[in-house]
């Protein structure tokens, strides 16, 4: 009688981890670009927010001078370096731009990744009309 001894062989062979590493990989190219994208929308809101919390401050000032300022402290806000009011998140700097006294421009720009990331609305405006630019952005 004849015994003949075989090796049970465990685990994954080279090219089913190549495939493996291929599958994530292309699942990965698909789903960076909307993350991203995601994230800058995200940081985004924040800029939003601020435009508005500006906005609405500049009436503020205007009903209690009759004037409207470009100064972020006069509104209440603390600032940086330049003088321009930086949202939570750090992504957008906010400056005020007074064309007389009855109107304004409210900027906010990209900073740091965030003018990289989204290049689209890397400045997004609203002035004392009401009036919002870029329409996407908003």
């Amino acid at each position: 009688m004849k015994v003949t001894i075989t090796k049970a062989y465990s685990g994954f062979t080279l090219i089913e981890v190549m495939i493996t590493v291929v599958i994530v990989g292309i699942l990965a190219s698909i789903a960076y670009p909307s993350y991203t994208k995601f994230v800058a929308k995200g940081a985004r809101a924040d800029a939003l927010a601020g435009l508005m919390n500006v906005a609405n401050r500049q009436e503020q000032y205007y009903l209690d001078h009759k004037t409207f300022t470009k100064n972020m402290k006069k509104l209440g806000f603390s600032v940086d370096g330049n003088g321009n009011f930086v949202v939570e998140n750090g992504f957008y700097k906010i400056d005020a731009t007074v064309a007389n006294a009855n109107r304004y421009t409210i900027e906010a720009k990209a900073i740091g990744v965030q003018a990289t990331r989204d290049t689209e609305c890397a400045s997004i405006e609203i002035t004392s009309d009401g009036v919002k630019t870029p329409s996407d952005c908003w």
